[in-house]
């Protein structure tokens, strides 16, 4: 069975950063799935753990945080899906990722495919839609509203992966007026497309361009990038008692300043209830089928903006490049091996 994975922390541009492994095909046992990946989609997780994990002494690690194929095994104590079924899913942080031809997956963090989108348009959606629908409903909660704030919602980064899922799932699923952050021409368009009533200049001060839209102080703030960069101007803009929720890894956050309007910060990490077999884990399987049930229904679309041919190094390597580089828009996938 061909894989893609890595053996030593590099920069992408290295020759040996990726390459190519030859394992044996795995068995689905207790609630696994063995999945013929078809499709997978390429996230900032990738790289951050290709540049910073050292696998275990002659052990390579395999990446690949977002997938969709077909179920061709299942494990004994399986009862939701069987062979033949397509499904979508993100996987664990802390099993082998989907950069393979077949791959085990707990059968709780997995939905079945969007019948409307082919295993492509699928695979842009896992991570990047359960990221955003925990946070913004698990831990900002913003169907319960900050006293005297504006019904608002603060997405800085609009137009990266997760703020293309968050933008669409305000939209759909709340009364929240949606403000997105974007500074180029395309980017600014693409969160405008996805359903943002305002896109705003993160280049300039935000405080300033959120006042100027004229709705108040808004109650709601979803950091998904540079959040300590930003989050002196977002204090300024948020309501007393606003909820803020953060998903990058600042290398420090001064949290004090949050105390004097008694703002309360989130994280969110979509990996928590496979690392940890939480009592609530089937809650993904459940979510990404409700997101499916969406899609086909017109409600969501998959936000795939780059399709880089076939599984290989070559195209794992520009992707990642890609998303280092900053300046991605949507979801990169890769199809086919």
């Amino acid at each position: 069975m061909r894989a893609i994975g890595y053996r030593e922390p590099q920069d992408i541009s290295a020759e040996t950063s990726l390459i190519t492994l030859d394992l044996p095909e795995p068995v689905a046992t207790g609630r696994d799935l063995l999945v013929e990946v078809k499709a997978i989609s390429v996230n900032p997780v990738d790289t951050k753990v290709r540049r910073n994990a050292r696998p275990p002494e002659g052990e390579a690690r395999i990446l690949g945080w977002d997938a969709a194929g077909i179920v061709k095994a299942v494990g004994p104590e399986v009862t939701a899906f069987g062979p033949g079924d397509a499904v979508f899913y993100a996987g664990a942080l802390n099993r082998p990722g989907a950069n393979m031809e077949f791959h085990l997956v707990d059968e709780r963090i997995v939905g079945p495919k969007p019948t409307s989108l082919s295993f492509a348009e699928a695979a842009a959606l896992p991570l990047t839609m359960i990221t955003a629908w925990e946070m913004l409903f698990d831990r900002l909660k913003v169907r319960d509203p900050v006293p005297g704030a504006a019904p608002a919602l603060l997405i800085v980064g609009g137009a990266g992966g997760v703020g293309s899922a968050a933008i669409q799932l305000a939209r759909q699923m709340t009364d929240l007026t949606v403000i997105a952050t974007a500074s180029r021409p395309e980017t600014r368009a693409w969160a405008s497309e996805l359903g943002a009533h305002h896109v705003v200049d993160h280049s300039r001060p935000l405080a300033e361009e959120v006042a100027a839209l004229g709705i108040g102080a808004s109650g709601f703030v979803f950091f998904t990038t540079h959040t300590a960069q930003h989050l002196p101007e977002v204090l300024k803009l948020v309501a007393p008692q606003g909820r803020l929720g953060v998903i990058d890894d600042a290398p420090t956050l001064d949290v004090m300043p949050l105390k004097n309007k008694s703002l309360s910060l989130h994280w969110e990490l979509m990996f928590t209830r496979s690392l940890h077999q939480t009592a609530d884990m089937q809650a993904q399987g459940d979510l990404l089928a409700e997101v499916a049930r969406l899609v086909d229904a017109g409600a969501l679309r998959s936000t795939l903006t780059e399709s880089f041919g076939r599984i290989d190094i070559a195209n794992l390597k520009r992707a990642h490049a890609l998303l280092e580089s900053g300046k991605a828009r949507g979801k990169i996938v890769l199809e086919g091996f």
